[in-house]
């Protein structure tokens, strides 16, 4: 029976494609996802080919029915209509170039990412992959061309950066095979194929003389008193890089000695940040030290939003690179210490002082898997992170002195 509009307008995914026919080969293929398909089965020497016509609602039903009887007039004539596309190069608008594709995807799920994640992906894209197969049809890449173009980016030092870019392509292919744009996804074939982000990135000195000697490196940093400021605090805070170098004054509360982040800069789900706009998303106790810190670059910063202002623009927070620079400025290569292996350094050092692990998780902005604790959580621990954050911040004073190079036990940290 011959397809309608309504028929076709009307017709729900399943969790396996649906085809629905409409007569002469021609027929609607509803991916699970959502997306129409209009398809040709023909057989042409013997064998079974299909040829694609375009998505619906954007190639009509009428629309589809003229493509196949041009289709099957040119198989009455012995000609086959796949191979006379592929003389003529013709591009229907369910084969568009990689870069339409991968352009319309990212617009697809923009909502759902951060505003940085959002610009991150389409930078990776417009960078490493658009140059070599942005203007190639997408459903004509082999995973081998897909590899070739990443080893450009991998040739140059960058194989983070090429693992990453491999890792949206492999998105932007799923989401072509979702809404009928192509077969199958090539990147899925290169898994192993480029090494995944070095763990070295990480690095982070946790021996107590060496922190010392770090710490006394900071306190003499010859460079801009900002870029020492926020390096000095990094420890103290142990707060993500991004969340570091975008802390606002509006976060500072010098009468209750915390640093209060909103959970719009937490690293959330964007889904959750949405739903809990506004709300306080993690404090941080200011410790003696801390504040002192604060209260010195106050005249330089207090007057503009980040604690940590660019160099050109006071509207626009330090950059990562300005902090990265810092410590390779200093002598400290990449897998010895990095800006998020302060936050290393504190979690294994408090733990072997004897510091409860929930407390210094919870520090940490880490999720509690422990449900019924995480209840408690909402009490957030607060006046024993005011106390542990003070002892840590004593205890950096001694090994920075040189005369703290043992881990003390929260016994006597305590006081007790």
């Amino acid at each position: 029976m011959p397809l309608t509009d309504t028929a076709v307008r009307n017709a729900k995914p399943d969790k396996k494609p649906r085809r629905l026919f409409d007569g002469g080969g021609l027929y609607l293929e509803v991916a699970p996802s959502g997306g129409k398909l209009w398809r040709l089965k023909y057989r042409f020497a013997h064998k079974e080919k299909r040829l694609a016509f375009g998505v619906y609602p954007e190639v009509s039903l009428k629309e589809a029915r003229d493509k196949r009887d041009e289709a099957r007039a040119l198989l009455a004539q012995g000609v086959d209509p796949g191979e006379i596309r592929k003389a003529t190069k013709e591009t229907p608008s369910t084969e568009g170039t990689f870069e339409a594709v991968a352009r319309e995807w990212h617009a697809r799920f923009a909502n759902s990412w951060s505003a940085t994640h959002r610009q991150k992906l389409l930078r990776r894209l417009e960078l490493y992959v658009f140059p070599w197969v942005g203007a190639r049809p997408l459903n004509e890449i082999t995973a081998q061309e897909l590899l070739a173009a990443l080893r450009h980016t991998e040739a140059d030092g960058r194989v983070e950066t090429a693992h990453r870019a491999l890792q949206v392509c492999g998105q932007v292919f799923s989401y072509a095979v979702q809404t009928g744009r192509a077969e199958r996804n090539p990147a899925a074939d290169l898994k192993g194929a480029i090494p995944p982000p070095s763990t070295r990135n990480m690095g982070a000195i946790t021996d107590p003389e060496k922190v010392g000697l770090l710490l006394q490196a900071i306190d003499g940093y010859p460079g801009h008193f900002v870029t020492r400021c926020a390096l000095q605090l990094a420890p103290l805070f142990f707060l993500r890089p991004g969340e570091l170098r975008k802390s606002e004054w509006s976060e500072i509360h010098f009468d209750r000695q915390e640093l209060r982040i909103p959970i719009e800069r937490m690293k959330r789900r964007q889904k959750e940040k949405d739903a809990r706009k506004g709300e306080l998303g993690h404090i941080v106790p200011l410790s003696r030290q801390a504040l002192e810190i604060l209260q010195e670059l106050y005249p330089l910063t207090g007057d503009g939003r980040f604690l940590f202002p660019g160099l050109r623009s006071k509207d626009r927070a330090i950059c990562d690179a300005a902090l990265v620079n810092s410590l390779r400025r200093l002598g400290y290569a990449g897998e010895e210490m990095t800006v998020h292996g302060f936050r290393h350094l504190a979690s294994t050092l408090l733990h072997e002082m004897g510091w409860p692990s929930h407390i210094i998780e919870k520090q940490l902005d880490h999720a509690d898997r422990n449900r019924i604790r995480a209840v408690y959580n909402q009490a957030e621990y607060l006046k024993e992170r005011h106390k542990m954050m003070q002892t840590w911040a004593d205890y950096l004073d001694q090994l920075k002195a040189g005369k703290g190079n043992k881990i003390i036990p929260i016994q006597r940290a305590m006081g007790k």
